[in-house]
């Protein structure tokens, strides 16, 4: 009887083993990488720097406003169509994109003042700081108005 016992144990451990065992290897395979990993993915087109605080004195004027800007990155090869989106502040500063196309793997600098756009730099024609010093978040969204990147910078004092 007792040999009998020890046969039966072992056949079910092995069977719990082996049930086990391919238990993981399915949820392995069911689930994607995606969710197993809980960060969101970064966004194709992104706020990659802040200049909030031109150096200098802040006396509005041309060069100091323009040293005050966003980058955008296209980190994907495709060029992006920029037109229709928009880049604004927390009090709501709104820029919008006009016909602009962003090539693949390419930056390109939003300054506050004025200025002929080109290719990597694009000008808001704002004649005052958009930009907060000490806290502001930069916010990107695209042609349908969904969110596509924020940049936060600083703290806010209450």
């Amino acid at each position: 009887m007792r040999g009998i016992l020890v046969t039966v144990s072992t056949a079910v451990r092995g069977l719990t083993a082996a049930a086990l065992t391919a238990a993981a290897v399915t949820a392995s395979v069911a689930v994607p990488a995606s969710a197993a990993d809980h960060r969101a993915p970064r966004p194709s087109v992104q706020i990659s720097r802040v200049q909030a605080d031109s150096p200098g004195r802040d006396d509005r004027s041309t060069r100091s406003l323009n040293a005050e800007w966003v980058e955008i990155t296209n980190t994907t090869r495709k060029t992006v169509n920029l037109n229709g989106w928009t880049l604004s502040d927390q009090d709501g500063h709104t820029y919008t994109f006009h016909h602009y196309r962003l090539d693949g793997r390419s930056t390109v600098r939003v300054h506050t003042g004025t200025g002929r756009d080109a290719r990597h730099d694009l000008y808001q024609d704002r004649r005052a700081y958009v930009w907060n010093n000490s806290f502001d978040t930069a916010t990107l969204r695209n042609e349908h108005h969904r969110f596509v990147d924020s940049r936060f910078w600083g703290h806010r004092h209450h």
